[in-house]
């Protein structure tokens, strides 16, 4: 059934954005309608208005979400109508070379709802990583929504969308912190901070928060870190690095930044044979220059993290596990919840670092 809500839209750079009605259409044979319960803002939803991803205007923002599957089309088994569902913006094939070399956290061809969402005027509309879900109600591929417990409060589950997965995963799964590791974690915003509670969850042993500015350390020591550092020259915050860790420097490095001064920095900060993982998302005219001769004097890894590497089916059911057995702290990255007519407020408070993250509630989950 065709149905109107109200989605946050961008129509043009950096102008602000729009409550206005969105059409939703008769679900695709694997598509699925979702009543959207919470959607987190994130930073890629601003890139978005500002014209750094595409310029495919006009969005419908929105993409870390929790939701109700309302409406399924003829050929989805993977949800039924009723669960409460992560929406995720990989929905792995399982077809493409990626997939079928046993790494579909790659995969090259992920899927999206099969017919537009559009405004009243028929302008087809673009969401935001392939869901769009500043709305009441979305549509999305069967692939996109991973079933959660219930019971969970969808503020906190949504956010396993994007950002902290992001960071549960650069830590857990891309760098592999294991029991004991020393870890440093670069920018203590969402992500970073996810990277440090992905850390202490793993186990690692010390782990040192760094960020220009020091008042970010309070959520940074909440949330696991062991140590802070406030960042300088790159030689002087590696040295600080170093001497918190025995004089080598760290197992695992994350860059949650993204910027060439903090990424030479992270692999600087390095042990011998350490990992750099970098998460944090570099704009396309950024350039690196290291000398050729420390990259091979130095052994161990240098990765990228897409998404933490995660597979949505196998990590979103278990963090939500932890999440209400109290292990993972998902509900202290929620600063504040609030409404869908808040987004370009929160897009300031993100943008001045007074928030981890604002959540925009639009209803709740209904237990029999």
């Amino acid at each position: 059934m065709v149905q109107t809500v109200k989605g946050v839209v961008s129509r043009s750079k950096g102008d602000p954005t729009e409550l206005v009605d969105v059409v939703i259409p008769d679900p695709g044979s694997r598509d699925v309608v979702v009543k959207v319960l919470a959607c987190g803002v994130c930073h890629t939803d601003l890139a978005y208005v500002n014209g750094g991803i595409t310029d495919e205007y006009p969005f419908l923002l929105g993409h870390e979400a929790t939701g109700v599957v309302e409406e399924v089309g003829s050929d989805v088994s993977h949800v039924a109508v009723g669960d409460v569902v992560v929406l995720n913006w990989r929905a792995v094939c399982g077809e493409c070379r990626a997939c079928r070399r046993g790494r579909p956290w790659y995969c090259f061809d992920t899927h999206n709802a099969s017919v537009p969402m559009t405004l009243t005027d028929g302008t087809v509309l673009t969401p935001a990583l392939g869901i769009g879900a500043f709305a009441e109600k979305t549509l999305v591929h069967e692939g996109q929504c991973t079933r959660v417990d219930p019971a969970a409060d969808p503020a906190a589950t949504c956010l396993l969308g994007c950002g902290v997965m992001a960071g549960l995963g650069a830590a857990m799964n891309t760098g592999r912190v294991g029991r004991g590791d020393s870890v440093a974690v670069i920018g203590c915003g969402g992500v970073g901070d996810a990277a440090i509670a992905g850390a202490r969850l793993a186990g690692a042993s010390t782990i040192i928060a760094v960020d220009r500015d020091p008042a970010k350390f309070e959520w940074a020591t909440a949330l696991g870190a062991t140590h802070t550092v406030v960042s300088a020259g790159t030689d002087e915050t590696a040295e600080a690095i170093r001497e918190l860790t025995g004089g080598h420097g760290a197992d695992v490095v994350i860059d949650a930044v993204g910027r060439p001064e903090t990424y030479e920095l992270a692999f600087y900060a390095r042990d011998l044979a350490g990992t750099v993982v970098l998460v944090g998302v570099p704009t396309p005219e950024m350039r690196l220059e290291l000398p050729l001769v420390d990259f091979f004097s130095h052994g161990g890894a240098l990765t990228s993290s897409w998404y933490g590497d995660c597979l949505p089916e196998r990590d979103f059911p278990m963090l939500v596990d932890l999440y209400l057995q109290g292990r993972l702290p998902l509900g202290e990255f929620v600063t504040e919840r609030i409404g869908i007519d808040g987004i370009d407020a929160a897009f300031e408070a993100m943008e001045s670092g007074r928030v981890l993250r604002s959540v925009v509630e639009l209803g709740t989950v209904s237990h029999p």
